[in-house]
């Protein structure tokens, strides 16, 4: 039974046409295109899928735009538009994200922390490494975590220090080793150092501003002949040095000269302690005066209970400075004789000028005004404490004096 194909048109009842018939019917069709000049029929087949187009007419042509190229005579191809001088139209824009999702970036700015670190004999001598091996023995905690050191430097520049010292009418061997202790600190002093001098008693007074005329020292130093006051508040004077610190560059060092007793503050130790952490870049020496004369006192008094009990606020006193040291990384001394403020002051000279200054970058990037405590070891290949031989291949007692943290910032929303 053979296949039949059938062709409608409107109005024209359908006529069933055999496969030959269509086959000559498609060869006629061909070949009258092919015989008529300038004209073209639209032929579809159904395995290729291509499709051709006509010409133009005269008419299409008159409607043509005027931009458009290409050639405009009755054969040839169908005209191309030309592309427009104008620039191209921008781009459409991104689909919107969806609320839920949304996209952002977020940059934070990890303050650089730098922290001074000093290596000390037994004796208090500072002790130097090659700095270019430093960097490789230097580990620095912050909360317990290991932080990843940028830097590790010799830090060679000038004293910058503030003299604090305590002038009040409480005792004279108390005054008396003060004013000598002060002349000791001053004398030891170089050309390039910086030097300002407070005294205090119940209140703060600048006696000489930022110095380096070691003569201005002296005659500022003599002008305390005669004390005042009885009271001794060196809470209220260290938070006020500590104040105009705060506002000068770079690393600072306050020395304070005093018994360390406080009677008359209008702050409390606590609110003190707190100053000092959060004061940068300060480090604090305490020389702690009338030591032998407390000594001497206590070895009278024997078992007198009356007398030990009024030394106990000279002991606490001690403590306190000793305190305020070493939270900064510096050292406190209680001379018990005269002969010992040369050697003090040399000292702390040296361990000021030959001391480390390690910079890295925090691991914990929040800037909350947060107290972070921090630990500096020197340790060897083997991740063990490093071992440090003198000449005689003698093992080399040492510490290492570093502030015990720091206050981060604090961004204000």
């Amino acid at each position: 039974m053979c296949s039949e194909n059938h062709l409608y048109h409107p109005g024209i009842s359908p006529v069933v046409l055999s496969p030959l018939s269509m086959a000559v019917i498609a060869l006629v069709a061909s070949v009258l295109c092919f015989a008529i000049p300038g004209r073209a029929l639209s032929s579809s087949g159904s395995d290729s899928g291509t499709q051709t187009q006509s010409q133009p007419t005269k008419s299409q042509q008159e409607q043509m735009p005027a931009e458009a190229g290409g050639p405009t005579g009755e054969s040839g191809s169908i005209a191309v538009p030309k592309k427009k001088d104008t620039e191209e139209a921008p781009p459409p824009p991104r689909p919107k994200q969806p609320t839920d999702n949304p996209q952002y970036s977020l940059h934070v700015d990890v303050p650089l922390v730098t922290v001074d670190a000093r290596v000390l004999q037994k004796d208090g001598r500072p002790l130097a490494l090659p700095e270019q091996v430093a960097k490789e023995h230097f580990k620095i905690y912050e909360d317990g975590v290991q932080q990843q050191i940028q830097s590790v430097t010799m830090s060679k520049a000038p004293i910058t220090a503030v003299l604090l010292v305590e002038f009040a009418s409480t005792n004279y061997n108390f005054m008396y080793d003060a004013l000598t202790a002060s002349y000791t600190f001053a004398s030891n002093l170089q050309p390039q150092d910086w030097v300002a001098i407070s005294e205090f008693d119940m209140k703060t007074h600048i006696l000489l501003d930022f110095t380096q005329d070691k003569q201005a020292v002296f005659a500022a130093l003599n002008m305390l002949r005669i004390p005042g006051f009885q009271e001794t508040n060196i809470f209220d004077a260290m938070y006020d040095t500590l104040d105009r610190l705060d506002r000068i560059p770079g690393h600072k060092e306050l020395v304070v000269v005093a018994s360390g007793r406080d009677t008359f503050s209008k702050i409390t130790y606590d609110t003190i302690l707190k100053k000092v952490k959060i004061t940068p870049n300060v480090t604090i020496y305490t020389i702690c005066t009338g030591e032998a004369y407390l000594q001497r006192v206590d070895a009278m008094a024997g078992s007198n209970p009356n007398v030990s009990m009024a030394l106990m606020d000279y002991v606490q006193a001690k403590n306190q400075m000793a305190t305020f040291a070493r939270m900064t990384g510096g050292r406190t001394y209680a001379p018990r004789m005269m002969g010992e403020m040369p050697d003090i002051f040399r000292e702390v000279a040296q361990a000021i000028r030959n001391q480390y200054t390690i910079t890295y970058k925090s691991t914990n990037p929040k800037q909350d005004g947060t107290y972070r405590k921090l630990k500096v070891e020197l340790v060897g290949p083997d991740n063990k404490p490093l071992i440090i031989k003198d000449q005689k291949n003698h093992d080399i007692k040492y510490q290492i004096a570093a502030r015990e943290g720091y206050t981060a910032k604090h961004e204000v929303e």
